[in-house]
């Protein structure tokens, strides 16, 4: 019994667990420094952002960040002038041409180069991917005069021409891999209704290649959006200049710059390519989770 009864205070007193260790000093001081580093570089992506969204609506807007007070006349005054909403019209067709002929040459392209098997198509492949290697300015001259030399210097044709040109490489390997994966016997089998090859291509390919379409779609549209360097040598009028090109020379062609105006132009700027991007990734992720749950 005395054995017992000593053995219960030391039951008692034993540890419930092991103990807790203790973070070290030097590990506390590695994570805040990771939370700073992440926060500087927050800031430093949102502060031109919201320096933009802010100047926009500010009735006195500055080059500095501040609380405005809020406007909308340089939204007004955007759409109302004289210069601007030609810059934006300009932007408008040449982007949605250039992505129009840039997605019928590269669906075209890409089905032969899925479909068909020749001699030099996988040299040819990486070939035209090595033309996305060369900096676009090193070849800038040479493509103002070969514009030149065919007479579309200066114009909406020869830009848009460029324009396409320039990402074809990637919606052409884009395309094909999604075109890889559509089963060759489908097509043969809309052959064997009557449909013509072209026939088979609108009504199969088509629709089973919407995803890598929008794809290709929205990285065509926001390269020939955001291209400053080819219009910029291409175009000579001001009344052909693309909006990068105005909000540009509105920032150095005046000693005294409107920044209220500026700001809004550059919001404006901002929104086609993010309501395409909102719009085909919906459309994108329904037809991904559609092909899945059918498969």
């Amino acid at each position: 019994m005395a054995a017992t009864h000593a053995a219960e205070p030391q039951a008692a007193t034993a540890p419930a667990g092991p103990p807790r260790r203790r973070t070290p000093t030097w590990s506390v001081v590695q994570r805040a420094l990771q939370y700073a580093l992440m926060t500087l570089l927050a800031l430093f992506c949102v502060v031109p952002f919201a320096w933009v969204a802010l100047t926009a609506v500010d009735a006195d807007g500055g080059p500095t960040v501040r609380l405005p007070a809020f406007t909308a006349d340089n939204f007004v005054r955007f759409f109302t002038d004289s210069g601007t909403p030609r810059l934006f019209l300009n932007s408008v067709i040449v982007s949605f041409a250039a992505t129009a002929l840039n997605l019928a040459c590269g669906l075209l392209g890409a089905y032969g180069l899925s479909r068909y098997r020749f001699r030099g198509r996988r040299t040819f492949m990486f070939g035209i991917l090595l033309i996305r290697v060369i900096p676009p300015p090193a070849t800038i001259v040479a493509l103002y005069l070969l514009m030149v030399k065919m007479e579309l210097d200066d114009s909406y044709l020869g830009l848009i021409l460029a324009e396409a040109a320039a990402a074809l490489p990637i919606t052409l390997w884009l395309l094909k891999g999604t075109i890889d994966a559509v089963p060759a016997e489908l097509e043969e089998a809309a052959w064997l209704d009557g449909n013509t090859r072209f026939g088979a291509i609108r009504r199969i390919i088509l629709p089973l290649v919407g995803p890598g379409l929008g794809a290709a779609a929205m990285l065509t549209f926001m390269h020939v959006w955001g291209d400053f360097l080819t219009p910029l040598v291409l175009l000579q009028s001001p009344d052909l200049y693309p909006l990068s090109i105005g909000l540009f020379r509105s920032f150095t062609a005046f000693h005294q710059v409107d920044w209220g105006v500026l700001a809004a132009s550059a919001l404006v700027y901002m929104a086609p390519p993010a309501v395409l991007y909102i719009f085909l990734r919906r459309h994108l992720m329904r037809s991904s989770l559609g092909g899945a749950i059918k498969g």
